[in-house]
């Protein structure tokens, strides 16, 4: 796969600006990524079975950190991997870790965990690495986006959130995740669906979804949507109500209506997948995905698939490649046809 050197950064529009939390945290970002693509690179040539590095395009707590662990520990525990490690490349929603680790040419004993949020990522930002850099290897879950607001809010319902939010978006702060990502896409088609600009949304972008309950709970942003088990404790303690789940099918164990029994026609999912850096042989490819295969069906990440309450989605193979370009050509229209 060939980067195309044609492509140019896209300027952010009016209404994603205050969504930039300061440029300091990208150059400190970029600091701490290149430290990490360092130690990450530091055992090129290694044997996967003897050494894999896991990566996770973002920081420690939010959802790839948590399937990138998540996995170590199911190879860990079923001695899948000899030694694996996780290691944290965060910033721009993980299109610096993206472009650290297409730069690994040949490495074959690296992951790099990635999702529908770094497809928006690439296209928001106007990042000149993009997918096809990299060599697809499988999609693991899916997840869904939780919409909540403070227990004390006066919206008891999507309807009602909607309603006073079209008076004056730009009056109301509605966080999420880093730019492009599934929450903002959830945001940004159920502001165009209630008739209000997509460039007029308030959107803050947050690391993840502690940061997201903190604000919250203080007052500094009204509403938020993020993966459930971000916010489950939050809704189970009575501090946070939830309003509606993105899945496309009913969620019994939540006891949420979708958006679309609500009428909202958005049912995005929070996909999560691991990619390989360029330039592998087959056998390479085919020995990560092996690893791939094997640990998904260990009892740990069982486990894991319950408590974080994502669903078993595995897809490898030409299935996967053929999976992943779909959702690139969708995410880019969602997005052009919003206006960006």
């Amino acid at each position: 796969m060939t980067l195309d050197s044609t492509r140019r950064r896209k300027p952010l529009p009016p209404g994603l600006r205050t969504a930039l939390r300061g440029t300091a945290i990208l150059a400190c970002a970029a600091v701490v990524a290149t430290a990490a693509f360092n130690a990450a690179s530091s055992g090129t040539g290694d044997d996967a079975r003897a050494q894999l590095t896991l990566i996770a395009p973002a920081g420690a707590g939010g959802g790839w950190d948590g399937a990138a662990r998540e996995a170590q520990q199911a190879m860990r525990a079923q001695s899948i991997v000899n030694n694996a490690q996780v290691v944290n490349i965060p910033g721009a929603g993980g299109t610096i870790g993206l472009n650290n680790f297409a730069g690994m040419e040949g490495e074959k004993s690296s992951l790099m965990v990635m999702g529908i949020t770094m497809l928006g990522a690439i296209n928001i930002n106007g990042s000149h690495t993009t997918i096809e850099d990299v060599t697809p290897i499988a999609r693991l879950t899916d997840d869904y986006d939780v919409l909540v607001v403070p227990a004390g809010s006066p919206y008891d319902s999507v309807d009602e959130l909607v309603a006073d939010w079209a008076k004056d978006p730009n009056a109301f702060a509605f966080g999420g995740g880093s730019l492009g990502s599934v929450d903002q896409m959830i945001i940004t088609e159920l502001a165009q669906q209630a008739g209000i600009k997509p460039t007029a949304v308030n959107y803050i972008a947050y690391s993840g979804g502690g940061e997201l309950a903190t604000s919250l709970l203080s007052g500094t942003i009204k509403a938020s949507v993020s993966g459930w088990v971000d916010f489950a404790d939050q809704i189970e303690a009575g501090k946070l109500k939830a309003l509606a789940v993105s899945a496309p099918e009913p969620v019994p164990a939540t006891g949420v209506p979708t958006l679309k029994e609500l009428g909202y026609d958005i049912e995005l999912t929070n996909w999560r997948g691991l990619v390989a850096p360029p330039g592998l042989s087959d056998e390479d490819v085919d020995e990560l995905q092996q690893i791939v295969a094997e640990t998904v069906k260990t009892p740990q990440w069982a486990d894991a698939l319950e408590r974080n309450q994502w669903a078993d989605t595995f897809l490898t193979g030409p299935e996967f490649e053929a999976f992943l370009d779909s959702e690139r050509q969708s995410v880019d229209a969602i997005w052009n046809g919003l206006g960006y």
